[in-house]
C-alpha cells in the first residue's frame, strides 16, 4: 500500500474518532496509530528508534 493510501486512512480513522467520540477518543487513537507505526516499524527490521527518527528526517530534507 502505498504512503498516501495509508495517510489518507489514518487520517479518516482520526475523523471517525474525533466525530463519534470526542477529542479523548481521538488523542487515543492518535496515540495508538503511533504506537503501532513503532511496533510495524521494529517489526519490519527496523533498529533502535534513531533509525525511525532519521527515517523523518531524511524525509523532510
Amino acid at each position: 500500500m502505498s504512503r498516501p493510501v495509508v495517510g489518507m486512512g489514518a487520517g479518516m480513522a482520526l475523523a471517525f474518532a474525533a466525530h463519534f467520540g470526542g477529542f479523548g477518543a481521538f488523542l487515543l487513537v492518535a496515540a495508538l496509530g503511533a504506537v503501532g507505526a513503532f511496533v510495524g516499524h521494529r517489526l519490519d527490521g527496523g533498529g533502535v528508534p534513531d533509525a525511525l527518527r532519521d527515517m523523518f528526517e531524511r524525509n523532510r530534507r
